[in-house]
């Protein structure tokens, strides 16, 4: 045992680097300009649509109460990430210790698991509007719409408990350098000196089965709102019900996709470069993109900002 505490010892990592993306010094600044950007955007937009849908009673719906939560994971979810790199790039700040890195990878699984459940329950919200209207104030009552939120949470925090724990129950003694610009699941993995099999076949079942899982509510969701639509009387019904999903599936279809092709396939480690730069969009421009994506297209959301303009307009 004395000799097991030695090693350990020796080999105990306190930190470890960043590489982010390997560049000269002016794209650095660059990507630092261009991420710090994107966060703002990310927090203003977002904060924008909880301010909406909170002053506005007409949005008081399970659609929009959806939205708004998805606008509060959106603002934790990119802050996990975005403002580190950010720093890591202009300042070459590419150290981030041990805890550092298990907290960000803890919270970052956490959001984007949580994510992925937001997104199913709704498409699940949509396909009730659409293929049971008569209903659906009964289905989507207020004790479901809040359950299953909370419920997405849960999941969320079983998911990332158990993808950090065994990540970092992994020995780390060789390189300390993360090919990456945050602490994901893989790129930690893949410098670690133990041997990841069980890690990788547990984030393979894990991930797989979560982002197969949701997709195949939200597309099959989607399948009978399709299928609705198309059965519709009116062609003015019927691109009303359309482009209200349209924008829905736009968002769902860069997450899952990205997501998929991070987590859900074997050998998700062995492409770093291409890792990262797929990991941009699914970590800084989808909660980017999402209040644009489902507000913008959004008759009633620009017809409550019209009036909050009109409203404001005195001391604007």
């Amino acid at each position: 045992t004395s000799f097991k505490g030695n090693m350990e010892n020796q080999t105990k990592v306190t930190d470890f680097i960043l590489v982010g993306f390997q560049s000269h010094p002016g794209s650095q600044l660059l990507l630092s300009v261009l991420f710090s950007t994107m966060y703002v955007v990310t927090v203003v937009g977002n904060a924008c649509m909880i301010f909406i849908i909170r002053t506005d009673s007409k949005l008081h719906t399970p659609m929009y109460f959806f939205l708004e939560n998805l606008s509060i994971l959106d603002i934790c979810y990119s802050s996990v990430i975005t403002p580190k790199a950010a720093l890591t790039f202009s300042l070459g700040r590419r150290i981030i210790s041990y805890n550092g890195c298990a907290s960000q990878m803890f919270f970052f699984s956490l959001f984007g698991t949580t994510e992925a459940f937001f997104l199913a329950a709704m498409a699940y919200d949509r396909f009730t509007a659409v293929c049971n209207p008569l209903l659906y104030k009964i289905i989507m009552n207020k004790r479901l719409c809040v359950f299953m939120v909370v419920g997405s949470y849960l999941l969320g925090c079983i998911n990332c408990t158990i993808q950090t724990g065994f990540t970092f129950s992994l020995s780390f003694c060789g390189s300390k350098e993360i090919n990456h610009f945050f602490c994901d699941v893989p790129a930690v993995m893949h410098i670690s000196c133990s041997d990841t099999l069980v890690n990788e076949i547990v984030m393979l079942a894990l991930c797989g089965s979560i982002i197969v899982g949701t997709a195949l509510v939200v597309f099959i969701s989607y399948g009978y709102i399709i299928i609705t639509i198309v059965r519709m009387p009116s062609a003015e019904s019927r691109l009303k019900a359309f482009s209200t999903c349209s924008s829905h599936m736009l968002s769902v279809c860069l997450f899952f996709g990205t997501v998929f092709f991070m987590y859900a396939q074997p050998g998700a480690t062995s492409s770093p470069n291409k890792s990262k730069t797929i990991a941009i969009l699914y970590t800084i421009v989808v909660p980017m993109l999402n209040p644009f994506i489902y507000t913008l297209r959004n008759k009633e959301v620009k017809e409550s900002l019209k009036k909050k303009f009109k409203r404001k307009g005195g001391f604007l």
